[in-house]
């Protein structure tokens, strides 16, 4: 079987090739033929061209640019109109959930699933490093949130950067995608729960990052009104 790995990433520069040689690792490890596709969305730190340099020398990585910063919806969906493998998948740039998960997420595909996804609410979930306290009631308040405007409250965990799916469901479900920015796992989920796709949970080790750029404030209000366009669309 053969993974496409996608990973956006944004101002990556200091990590994005520790990322990289740590996905390989871990893939060169595992019987599936794989490519690594990573989608610069316009960076301004250099990142870009440490990631052509890195293609160049690793025939295994792919790098696409984005002009200017469309967001990690937009540019997840132009990865998977690039992409060539049976199963497209993306984690986060930050290498935050460890890629181990993918063990099982590539064995629930295997026997039938149409996607996987990764739950740190999950009990056998193991979360290394907890979420600092004011980001962790964001992250509730969120929840609450997405439950009354948008309902799937059989998916607690959305925004977990781990989601992998068979070849044919992520072009279906990222061609009727419409949100660029941080809420698109919502859409794409919504879109999976109405379509009738088979979605498995998957418990994941994850750890926070203490150097994240999320602003609790202004992040969690460009996500409220994304959610409401989300609701909107997909009324």
């Amino acid at each position: 079987m053969e993974l496409s790995l996608i990973i956006p990433a944004f101002n990556e520069a200091e990590r994005i090739v520790g990322t990289l040689r740590s996905a390989i690792a871990f893939l060169d490890t595992r019987p599936w033929s794989y490519e690594i596709i990573v989608v610069d969305d316009g960076s301004t730190d250099g990142m870009g061209a440490l990631v052509d340099d890195f293609s160049r020398r690793c025939s295994k990585v792919r790098s696409l640019h984005n002009e200017g910063n469309r967001g990690k919806g937009f540019s997840i969906r132009i990865a998977v109109s690039h992409a060539r493998g049976e199963v497209m998948g993306f984690i986060d740039a930050d290498d935050k959930t460890d890629l181990g998960a993918l063990d099982g997420a590539m064995a629930h595909l295997e026997q039938g699933s149409d996607g996987v996804i990764g739950d740190r609410t999950l009990i056998s979930s193991d979360i290394a490093i907890p979420r600092r306290r004011h980001r962790q009631w964001g992250s509730d308040l969120f929840r609450w949130l997405m439950r009354r405007l948008v309902g799937l409250g059989s998916f607690p965990d959305t925004q977990c950067g781990f989601k992998f799916f068979r070849a044919d469901v992520a072009r279906d479900l990222f061609q009727r995608q419409q949100i660029d920015g941080y809420m698109f796992d919502v859409e794409i989920l919504l879109l999976a729960a109405r379509s009738g796709y088979r979605i498995e949970r998957l418990p994941v080790s994850w750890r926070d990052d203490p150097d994240s750029r999320f602003k609790p404030v202004s992040g969690g209000l460009r996500n409220a009104r994304e959610l409401i366009r989300i609701r909107r669309l997909h009324r």
